[in-house]
C-alpha cells in the first residue's frame, strides 16, 4: 500500500495526524543526513504496528512530500490505524 505524507521536521511536537490529502507526520529530527526521513520511517511503522524495515520512502527523499510504500498492510489495518488518530 501506498501512503501519501507531508513531513514537517524539527518540530516541537512530534506525531501524525489526519488531512485530506494524507498523513502530516510531525519528527522532532531535523533533516540532516537523512535523520528526518529515518524518524519519518520509525513514526509511521510504530504508527501501524509493524517493524520499519516494512516502511519505505518512495518518493520525496529531499523534499517535504513524500510517498511511503508499506509492505503488508491491507486497507482494513489502514482504516483501523486512521481510527486511531
Amino acid at each position: 500500500m501506498r501512503l501519501a505524507a507531508a513531513v514537517q521536521p524539527g518540530s516541537r511536537r512530534p506525531g501524525i495526524a489526519r488531512t485530506d490529502g494524507g498523513l502530516v507526520v510531525a519528527v522532532r529530527e531535523r533533516a540532516l543526513e537523512g535523520r528526518a526521513n529515518a524518524a519519518v520511517v520509525d513514526a509511521v511503522a510504530a504508527w501501524l504496528g509493524i517493524a520499519s524495515g516494512r516502511v519505505t520512502i518512495e518518493r520525496g527523499t529531499h523534499g517535504r512530500t513524500k510517498r511511503l510504500a508499506v509492505d503488508g498492510l491491507d486497507e482494513r489495518a489502514y482504516a483501523r490505524a486512521l481510527e486511531r488518530l
